[in-house]
């Protein structure tokens, strides 16, 4: 069996004969980026793929972010999550407004709805949730709570591409909905985002503020940012749609495997699907517990000098860094619960490419074998 580097996660990169003649495309129209016609293609193809009306394509999901909260005037403070990638926090940030953290649910991993009402003040004006690996958050109990107090929801979709829970696409949910293209997500653009958009007059609002906030060449709106997507991020993004079912077919086989091999494992807990119709399967996290003969982070180095590099994903907590640590609502007492998983966290290798021997190896490292 190899012993060949096996990572977390891989982008998948179709044949390049594949992609040369999107490249020659470029080439002739001599248009790079403000949303040439791969631009405007990859949009139409992805509204259509998944399933909603409107979508603005960015250069990379952070500034996506950035730029749903700039589109939304939110100010202020916003409650969100501490278990999650640095750029949900950064993003407020950098808009000027205050993050306060909230705990999280012990079986979704997501923001936990029922602490949400406790966290709200008067100068609380939005929310925003994460799609916790790609695991739907309870959008019904987030929206009744931001309906009675009058606040914004934007949701970080960074995990969740393709995911649909029984009305359809769960972007479709909150104010603006946030995806990620960066490589390592299940679908990818080398570098890229989006934001859902409710409206067209939304979308042309997106639309400015992701180009500097012009409008023409002799109007600007707002202090916008350079957001937009290049002809060549666009292209691959229209290739890699070509393969999206093949890889969530893949990644879903993947999962599966998982969980037959590790459920019966004493000390290892796998974190169980939510309400999702349909999953992509974007990452595999499993949950070290105190009668497992490792503790996580050994587990972590032991797979580490076999050649398999797990990732302790969320670990530390965004609350634990020094720019968060001293905001009132990241104190260990206020986030029991995510301090207690993000100890206990260790998310597997999974992507297409993944062959079921290096599968084989990874399963029996954690058995023990």
């Amino acid at each position: 069996m190899s012993n060949k580097p096996v990572y977390v996660t891989q982008p998948y990169l179709p044949p390049l004969e594949e992609f040369v003649p999107y490249l020659q495309k470029i080439w002739d129209n001599k248009i790079l980026t403000n949303g040439g016609p791969m631009h405007q293609q990859l949009e139409e193809a992805l509204c259509d793929y998944l399933g909603v009306e409107h979508i603005a394509l960015f250069n990379n999901g952070t500034i996506a972010l950035l730029t749903a909260l700039q589109a939304l005037r939110v100010t202020g403070e916003v409650i969100t999550t501490p278990y999650s990638f640095v750029a949900t926090a950064h993003s407020l940030l950098w808009n000027g407004i205050k993050p306060v953290f909230v705990d999280i649910d012990p079986q979704t991993l997501n923001l936990d709805p029922t602490k949400i009402e406790a966290a709200i003040t008067p100068q609380t004006t939005a929310i925003m949730p994460v799609h916790c690996y790609g695991n739907p958050c309870d959008v019904e109990s987030i929206q009744k709570i931001a309906d009675n107090y009058n606040l914004r929801v934007i949701y970080d979709a960074a995990h969740a591409f393709g995911v649909k829970d029984a009305g359809g696409s769960i972007l479709r949910h909150g104010d603006l909905s946030a995806l990620s293209f960066h490589a390592t997500k299940v679908f990818n653009t080398f570098e890229g985002g989006a934001i859902i958009c409710p409206d067209a007059k939304t979308k042309q609002r997106i639309d400015n503020l992701k180009n500097f906030g012009i409008v023409d060449e002799v109007t600007v709106v707002g202090p916008g940012i350079n957001g937009k997507m290049s002809e060549i991020n666009a292209a691959f993004g229209l290739l890699q749609l070509q393969h999206i079912d093949q890889i969530m077919i893949r990644r879903r086989e993947i999962d599966q495997i998982y969980r037959e091999q590790l459920k019966t494992i004493k000390g290892v807990r796998l974190v169980e699907e939510t309400n999702q119709k349909v999953a992509n399967y974007s990452y595999f996290p499993i949950l070290i517990e105190a009668d497992y003969p490792l503790s996580r982070d050994e587990l972590y180095q032991k797979l580490k000098e076999n050649n398999i590099f797990s990732r302790r994903y969320f670990y530390p907590l965004i609350s634990e860094f020094p720019m968060y640590r001293g905001i009132p609502s990241a104190q260990h007492n206020n986030l029991p619960i995510a301090n207690k998983i993000s100890e206990k966290v260790l998310c597997l290798p999974i992507y297409p490419s993944l062959g079921n021997d290096d599968l084989t190896r990874i399963i029996n490292a954690i058995k023990g074998y």
